[in-house]
């Protein structure tokens, strides 16, 4: 478990100077295309003053984007209160705890560190969850701060992000540089059709990014934090057979949460950063002896 909280530190220097050498060789192509080399290298700044905006900046984007708020003890106490026992469990400081207005049951945690974290649960996921298997899920959450894999998350939310609207301005350059001339250069037409292709596989490699492989440590974490591994089959049971697409769906902050909040699919899961359900369930069942 160490050697994995350890790797995820490495993973987010990894992404970051991925994220800066993408946006890089991107402004580099546009420069080519305009005959302006300065415009590489305002790409390469811009990317990455973005970037740590983004580091200090992203769990509030992420936030107001799912439409969560925030909340207090006396909001809601239920919550409140397992979260804090659970942080005193793990030695991890209080983080602050929030609810979205979603009928579909899920939860996410993020933040850059375990000092500046935050957990937040859907009503739909306080409805059908019992105290012990809400325990399960908010333990997962909070394994997330303790594993650092919210830092990785948080650095893929900003990619996901960043890459999609240099891409759009881009395109916008390209047409903007070949209507310059009578004849339409067909190296513009190449460098639309570079950066079409480019932007979904730079946000797929992003979410890819975000290994299948930390969802599984987090449940094995939260059964660790717990030591009551039915409470998170329970609880990922209840995940599967109440699936349901969140209001507010948006791709960059799929990996977040603790259950896809997408629509499935085929091509929807084959493209997931959440391994499936069922074999989550299959690890615990098959590490109980260990836990």
């Amino acid at each position: 478990m160490y050697k994995q909280i350890a790797a995820n530190k490495r993973n987010t220097v990894i992404i970051i100077v991925v994220f800066i050498a993408i946006i890089a060789a991107i402004g580099c192509l546009f420069a080519y295309f305009l005959d302006d080399w300065l415009i590489s290298v305002w790409v390469l700044i811009i990317a990455t003053i973005y970037a740590l905006i983004q580091y200090f900046a992203a769990s509030s984007l992420a936030v107001a984007m799912t439409g969560a708020r925030e909340i207090t003890k006396k909001d809601n106490r239920r919550l409140y209160n397992i979260v804090e026992n659970l942080s005193i469990t793990a030695g991890l400081p209080m983080p602050k705890v929030y609810i979205i207005d979603d009928p579909a049951p899920n939860a996410f945690a993020t933040g850059r560190d375990p000092k500046h974290a935050l957990v937040a649960a859907t009503t739909g996921l306080l409805d059908i969850m019992d105290d012990k298997e809400l325990k399960a899920v908010m333990a997962h959450e909070l394994s997330h701060v303790k594993n650092y894999d919210i830092r990785v998350s948080l650095i893929t939310f900003g990619l996901v992000c960043i890459v999609g609207f240099i891409a759009d301005i881009g395109v916008r350059m390209a047409f903007y540089g070949s209507s310059k001339s009578e004849d339409r250069s067909p190296v513009g037409f190449l460098i639309i059709l570079i950066v079409s292709i480019l932007a979904p596989i730079a946000a797929s490699l992003a979410q890819f990014a975000v290994s299948r492989e930390r969802e599984f440590l987090a449940d094995a974490s939260s059964v660790n934090l717990t030591r009551y591994p039915e409470g998170m089959v329970s609880a990922l049971k209840k995940l599967d057979a109440h699936t349901r697409p969140m209001k507010h769906q948006n791709p960059a902050t799929e990996a977040l949460y603790i259950n896809n909040p997408m629509r499935k699919g085929f091509i929807g899961n084959l493209f997931s950063t959440h391994p499936p359900i069922e074999k989550r369930i299959e690890r615990i069942e098959h590490g109980k002896k260990t836990f």
